[in-house]
């Protein structure tokens, strides 16, 4: 970003003074606003793929108008390829007034999308509604894909986790100048966002950066070092180089997405060796590498790692559909798909069995979303909750189970549908294609009130319903009509009660 020299700040152009520089943001239905503030150096030329460097203070006055670039990222569901600059590590912040005695709960947002793709400047993410709640609202970006969690010879694994807890320190270091309290943090994020939040909680380099935690949509994949490490080495081999930083830093940046989407496109033929992440393609995901990530979340959990961390956590009805529709099998799905997908997905070697005779009114077609969501979303979202009662923490447990009207309204409570309804952004961004246009008042309605539950959540620990444990298994329904009641799902809980979300292996060679 340019610096400009300093001039008295304006009413509708605050201005606050961080650690490193001043920064002039704007002014927006009540709110102040700041975009593009960078918590890093830019992560290029002798900084690639290194943990995150602390930016350099600047002179004069920032201005922060403008969301930074997005980082590289897949262009496998259509995100935008514009080079726009190389200082991808920027954070936004909303807030009802940058007063250092306002002391106001801080909400993280960690986008989602795979590990792949992401970026905090889209509509969907924009935290004017939730920070008109009484809260700050922060968005953030972090390294993705190859240059954000390959798994490469001399470089720190993780390192688009690493990106995130500089945002943290950041947040801790800087935020009651916007009005936050640092005490009071809460980092919330889903799908890809939600297993960051899960691997946070994990993760001693992030302990006490954030009182508690919200975790929507968790997906159970999280990765050895091993297996990352073959990944990594399909990806290098693809762009004709070695897997380490030496290779990898001779391939710009930009170039590097494609690689990964090359060589998604082709996961089938690793299936004996990668196992079942080529069902689905999942080629980033967090890698349990032993010091950056010591553990999976649920182990860690279970062991007590997040304890005095309050977590709200939870997952949508149909997780699967949205990606059934994105593959193009909605409503076609045959029997053989169905039998591969419980072959590769079910728990236990008689998981297709078991899962047949659990839902014997169950059509092919309901087997596979069934079996697909709770192996990706479903379960463990539900673990982690209850790893977290067993290592002594507290969690509340919600479901949302509204079926969205938007696009066709085939696609009931789909993955993503939370993000819109969370944001309250339901008419800007793709997500709120689900709402329906217009908003109908049971979508304002519904978002109103989960807006309430997180805000009430970050504020004082307390969602608004019981907590979740062993016995009562308590959950709050999110509907047109929402209701407090034992977890819904309890079929597929019994299926996967003794799965335990390991680690995923790189497999020996079938012979």
């Amino acid at each position: 970003m340019a610096v400009t020299a300093s001039n008295k700040p304006s009413e509708s152009e605050p201005e606050v003074r961080t650690a490193a520089g001043v920064v002039r943001g704007g002014r927006e239905a009540g709110l102040a606003v700041f975009r593009g503030i960078s918590f890093a150096e830019p992560p290029v030329g002798a900084l690639r793929f290194a943990a995150p460097q602390p930016v350099r203070g600047w002179d004069g006055v920032r201005p922060a108008v403008a969301y930074g670039p997005p980082p590289p990222q897949s262009s496998v569901l259509g995100a935008s390829q514009d080079a726009a600059g190389d200082d991808w590590l920027t954070l936004n912040v909303w807030t009802p007034e940058p007063d250092p005695e306002a002391g106001l709960p801080v909400l993280v947002w960690i986008p989602g999308g795979g590990y792949a793709m992401g970026d905090a400047g889209l509509p969907e993410y924009d935290g004017g509604h939730l920070a008109r709640s009484g809260v700050v609202v922060v968005t953030l970006n972090y390294r993705l894909g190859i240059e954000g969690f390959a798994q490469i010879d001399g470089a720190p694994a993780n390192r688009g986790l690493l990106d995130q807890v500089a945002a943290l320190q950041w947040v801790r270091d800087n935020i009651r100048v916007f009005g936050g309290d640092p005490d009071h943090v809460t980092v919330f994020g889903q799908s890809a966002g939600g297993g960051s939040v899960a691997a946070l909680l994990a993760m001693p380099r992030a302990a006490g950066l954030f009182r508690r935690a919200v975790a929507q949509s968790v997906p159970g994949t999280f990765f050895s070092a091993e297996l990352a490490a073959e990944i990594a080495a399909a990806f290098a081999a693809e762009l004709g180089v070695r897997p380490t930083v030496s290779g990898l830093s001779a391939v710009a940046p930009a170039e590097l997405p494609a690689a990964g989407d090359a060589v998604f496109a082709k996961a089938a033929q690793w299936r004996e060796r990668w196992g079942q992440i080529t069902h689905r393609s999942i080629l980033f995901a967090p890698v349990v590498d032993g010091d950056v990530l010591p553990a999976t979340p649920w182990q860690a959990l279970a062991d007590g790692a997040a304890r005095d961390v309050g977590l709200l956590v939870g997952h949508t009805r149909d997780e699967h559909r949205l990606f059934s529709l994105i593959d193009g099998v909605l409503g076609q799905v045959t029997r053989e798909q169905t039998e591969t997908a419980l072959r590769l997905l079910a728990p236990g070697p008689d998981g297709a069995r078991r899962y047949r005779e659990a839902f014997p009114a169950a059509a092919d077609e309901e087997l596979y979303e069934l079996v697909n969501g709770d192996w990706l979303f479903r379960m463990p979202s539900l673990h982690l909750a209850d790893a977290q009662v067993a290592g002594g923490g507290q969690a509340y447990l919600y479901e949302l189970t509204w079926p969205a009207p938007g696009v066709g309204g085939g696609l009931g409570a789909c993955h993503g549908l939370d993000v819109p309804l969370v944001f309250g952004n339901l008419r800007s961004g793709r997500p709120a294609m689900l709402i329906g246009d217009p908003p109908s008042p049971v979508a304002e309605e519904l978002s109103a009130r989960i807006r309430g539950a997180w805000t009430a959540f970050a504020a004082h620990g307390d969602p608004g319903w019981p907590p979740y444990d062993a016995d009562r298994r308590l959950t709050q329904i999110f509907d047109a009509r929402s209701s407090v009641t034992a977890y819904p799902e309890e079929t597929s809980r019994l299926l996967w009660q003794d799965h335990t979300f390991p680690e995923l292996p790189l497999l020996a060679r079938s012979r």
